[in-house]
């Protein structure tokens, strides 16, 4: 957040001449701080799960991405829809989705969010407002400017929250989707919130080698998209863009674009172990600004909690985590004739007879 944003003297949320507000309240932000830490106790245990091949497929975590979700669905509302690529398991649990369930997909387990068919890479919560991750990079990008057009179409006043890693913004997808959902936000039938989430690397290549144009947020202006940046690993910064920006694109049906610069301390991957591409002395310095930490820091100052008080929280968010992982480990492999549902729609199914 800018210098001249300043907390009302009462911890509560001050506001700028525009009605926005700019500081978040102390008992807000320990809510986030719950949020937060969730998030993380749950990525942990799903890295220990996958070293201890409990888990299948791949796996990607979000360990210091944290504020960007958890800041932007702050302005999620009923009715809304988020689409998303692999890195989904905090948008799900922002969402609602039961950690429990979360964890049995994750083990490939018929208790599953999607019956443990989705995995890690392809979670799915329709009655939440998930539309899903998707696995093919820049894949969903189409998917989701559709959805927020189908939005206006039924005459909603629904928004659409398109998160994208910077990796896919050198697809072919993205031009084509941002293409059209410049188009048809010029007639406000459009309401698509892209969330670029510019974590320095697209697998293990930097930003600086993949493309020509860094400043990612500046390409939308080739599509008449409005666009801004923030500092994503300010949960607060991120949650006064986040309603701001939503209340606009809601208000008007035009699509906006926000680039949040963020960065993952985790690798790419579950089995990224060496992570050649980057240093320790970088990964060191980003952690410095963990999302956590600085809310920690922030607390304590503030003296909303104490630090007792913060591992209290802590626990809490690993004992809840253990319980998912429990009911993984004890949920029951899907039968094989769960291969032949939910696959195809209408009567005449095909299964693949000779």
């Amino acid at each position: 957040m800018s210098a001249d944003n300043e907390h009302s003297e009462d911890g509560g949320v001050e506001t700028r001449e525009d009605g926005g507000a700019i500081a978040t309240s102390s008992e807000r932000l320990v809510d986030l701080y719950r949020q937060m830490a969730l998030i993380r106790a749950f990525e942990e245990a799903c890295q220990k799960g996958f070293r201890q091949g409990k888990i299948g497929g791949y796996l990607h975590v979000y360990i210091g991405q944290e504020a960007v979700a958890t800041g932007f669905l702050q302005a999620f509302e009923d009715g809304d829809k988020v689409i998303t690529a692999y890195r989904d398991h905090a948008h799900a649990l922002l969402l609602g989705s039961d950690p429990k369930e979360i964890m049995a997909e994750l083990y490939g387990k018929g208790t599953g969010l999607v019956k443990g068919k989705g995995g890690s890479m392809h979670l799915f919560d329709v009655e939440r407002g998930l539309m899903g991750g998707y696995g093919i990079v820049g894949g969903h990008i189409p998917l989701g400017v559709g959805v927020a057009y189908a939005m206006r179409f039924q005459e909603t006043d629904h928004i659409t929250q398109l998160y994208l890693g910077d990796g896919a913004m050198s697809q072919g997808a993205f031009h084509e989707a941002a293409n059209l959902a410049g188009l048809w936000g010029m007639e406000g039938q459009c309401p698509c919130l892209f969330i670029v989430e510019n974590n320095k690397y697209g697998m293990g290549t930097s930003v600086e080698r993949t493309t020509a144009m860094t400043d990612l947020a500046a390409k939308f202006d080739a599509y008449g998209i409005e666009h801004e940046k923030v500092d994503g690993m300010d949960v607060e910064a991120v949650v006064e863009a986040a309603e701001r920006v939503a209340e606009q694109v809601r208000e008007t049906g035009k699509p906006y674009a926000v680039e949040a610069l963020t960065y993952r301390t985790a690798p790419h991957g579950a089995a990224d172990f060496f992570e050649k591409y980057r240093n320790k002395e970088e990964i060191e310095e980003w952690r410095q600004r963990d999302p956590i930490g600085m809310v920690e820091h922030k607390l304590i100052e503030n003296d909303a909690l104490d630090e007792e008080k913060l591992e209290e929280i802590k626990v809490e968010a690993k004992e809840r985590v253990q319980e998912a992982v429990e009911f993984a480990d004890e949920s029951e492999e899907p039968p094989e004739e769960e291969l032949y549902t939910d696959v195809y729609s209408g009567e005449d199914e095909y299964m693949g007879e000779a």
